[in-house]
């Protein structure tokens, strides 16, 4: 059966939205909403249909710890369900940027025509849209849709210079190492089991070399810790496998993790959080932040609660000159 249209909504993130330095986040969002003046009926209205924004991405999660300063409130935006629907971040003529949430194909697949893809959703709304990177179905965040052929190559080719900045936060089984990481390997096709890994005795035709520099966010009790990897190339699976050849596999992955792993999430704890980039038509520096996906975050807080007493809010991402 074809899958339901999904909605979209436009929130655009102006170069004063960037990650700066800013007080330690500790209010409720729906106590935020409340101070500003909403009944708790009427906030939580505005939050399950897509009108509260938390760092430009809808967010229906009134328990989550936010910087008032990065809560945009829209009334009159359309409607649209938080997590479940695609958003616009930013738009110009040349590209947009969305947030792509979990359980949707980045683009169509054979097979699967009749469901929504982020990149077919972009051309049902602005005309065209041409992929220039991809999620998997069910990892949630930021993704880059160019507009014009023209833009498609450009960025396809300062993404293959690695000029593109690009992390992801991953919810891991383990204590992560509080020292930073840096996985440098090289990734196959099929490491012998029929899944993508690491082969040092690869020939250079064979194999890719990938680069992860992985950092240790929050631990979340003894048993499961929020991660930072940053990209500094951009293969298939890359940061699923880098993580879990680490022995930290991301909770809910049913490929690299056990099936005790698989099942401590609902899905794949994997969250694209960080884009940033020159504009290939302007040369403007472009950077996007969106804060874990409402049921990441839910999860983050439950880990908290049942493996830590005292488990502190979650860090930004620390941020980089574009």
């Amino acid at each position: 059966m074809a899958a339901r249209p999904r909605r979209a909504t436009l929130w655009r993130v102006s170069k004063h939205d960037a990650p700066r330095s800013a007080p330690p986040v500790g209010l409720r969002l729906i106590d935020h909403l409340r101070a500003q003046g909403y009944a708790r009926r009427a906030a939580r209205d505005l939050l399950e249909t897509g009108k509260v924004a938390y760092g430009g991405v809808p967010t229906a999660d009134e328990g989550r710890l936010v910087d008032p300063a990065r809560v945009a409130i829209s009334p009159r935006a359309p409607r649209l369900r938080p997590n479940r629907d695609l958003a616009v971040i930013f738009r110009d003529p040349h590209l947009v940027v969305i947030f792509k949430p979990p359980g949707m194909l980045a683009v169509g697949a054979p097979g699967r025509r009749r469901e929504d893809s982020a990149v077919g959703h972009v051309r049902r709304l602005f005309g065209a849209g041409y992929p220039v990177h991809r999620l998997d179905e069910p990892t949630s965040g930021l993704m880059l849709v160019a507009l014009t052929e023209d833009c498609q190559q450009r960025l396809k080719a300062i993404l293959f210079r690695h000029e593109v900045e690009r992390s992801y936060l991953a919810v891991v089984r383990g204590y992560f190492p509080k020292a930073p990481v840096v996985m440098s390997t090289q990734l196959v096709r099929d490491r012998g089991d029929g899944l993508r890994g690491s082969d040092a005795e690869a020939g250079e035709d064979d194999a890719k070399p990938a680069v992860t520099r992985l950092r240790l966010v929050e631990h979340l009790g003894p048993s499961a810790s929020l991660v930072e990897a940053r990209l500094e190339t951009g293969r298939t699976h890359q940061v699923r496998i880098h993580l879990a050849e680490h022995g930290h596999p991301i909770l809910g992955d049913p490929l690299y993790g056990r099936a005790a792993v698989t099942r401590l999430a609902p899905r794949l704890a994997l969250h694209a959080a960080c884009l940033g980039l020159r504009h290939p038509m302007s040369g403007e520096a472009l950077r996007f932040e969106a804060a874990l996906a409402d049921d990441l975050e839910q999860l983050r807080r439950r880990l908290c609660r049942e493996l830590s007493p005292r488990c502190p809010p979650v860090a930004r991402p620390r941020r980089r000159n574009a």
